[in-house]
């Protein structure tokens, strides 16, 4: 479901660039707020985050500065950073807004398509499966952000593709690729995506990818609903 945040345009070939120590920072922070290691209202202190993950303060400033200005960090007077609420209709919302983008792609892409691209796609499922059947985590996670750049890549919608690329920075990967099930279904959902396209039915390819963010969005709400992020008195009511 993921595209990489540290790729710097998913329109084109080009490889994945080194992200900045600031952006890998803030992609780990991210990540903690997403999952709820870290809870709305918790302290977020630049010096122990600092010394946690053996960088200087000044990536840290930096991610924290990215971070509120993506509403996920809050500056409260005389405290410092602290993590800003997070809903389930946040979670609702985010994932809505990428399967829909995701879904205006696949139609536009079942109609340029090529049978070469189609088997591309099926190229990199295959990459996709061999890394679930091996249960190795990190290429999974690279398994899955290649074969949607390699799909994002057809359609030529590459405006689209960047609002896509930005929003799944979101996406908690790891958990995900941590969860066989979670592989399985999406491992499906590719296959089905790949036979619409063979049969040109942009209706079937659209709700395919959109299913993605739509199990994506309840796998991570599911897995949210056994932490304490809504049991927290500052989570707000939905």
């Amino acid at each position: 479901m993921a595209s990489d945040p540290s790729v710097t345009d998913s329109s084109t070939a080009r490889p994945r660039r080194k992200p900045q120590l600031s952006e890998e920072v803030a992609s780990i922070l991210r990540h903690q707020i997403m999952t709820a290691e870290l809870l709305p209202g918790d302290r977020v202190r630049i010096d122990e985050t600092a010394a946690a993950l053996g960088v200087s303060v000044t990536p840290v400033r930096e991610a924290l500065l990215t971070l509120r200005g993506e509403g996920m960090m809050l500056l409260a007077p005389h405290r410092g950073y602290e993590v800003a609420p997070l809903t389930r209709t946040d979670i609702d919302d985010l994932f809505w807004l990428q399967g829909e983008a995701a879904a205006r792609i696949a139609r536009r892409t079942a109609a340029v398509i090529t049978s070469a691209q189609v088997d591309d796609l099926a190229w990199a499922n295959a990459q996709f499966r061999s890394a679930l059947a091996a249960a190795d985590t990190p290429a999974l996670t690279a398994a899955e952000f290649d074969f949607h750049r390699t799909h994002n890549q057809i359609s030529g919608n590459t405006k689209l593709a960047w609002i896509l690329l930005n929003t799944t920075r979101y996406t908690p990967h790891a958990l995900y690729a941590a969860d066989p099930d979670w592989g399985n279904t999406t491992v499906e959902l590719h296959d089905a995506l790949i036979a619409a396209y063979r049969t040109g039915d942009a209706d079937a390819a659209a709700d395919c990818i959109r299913a993605e963010f739509t199990d994506g969005a309840a796998r991570l709400i599911a897995h949210l609903e056994t932490t304490a992020i809504w049991r927290s008195p500052s989570d707000s009511t939905n």
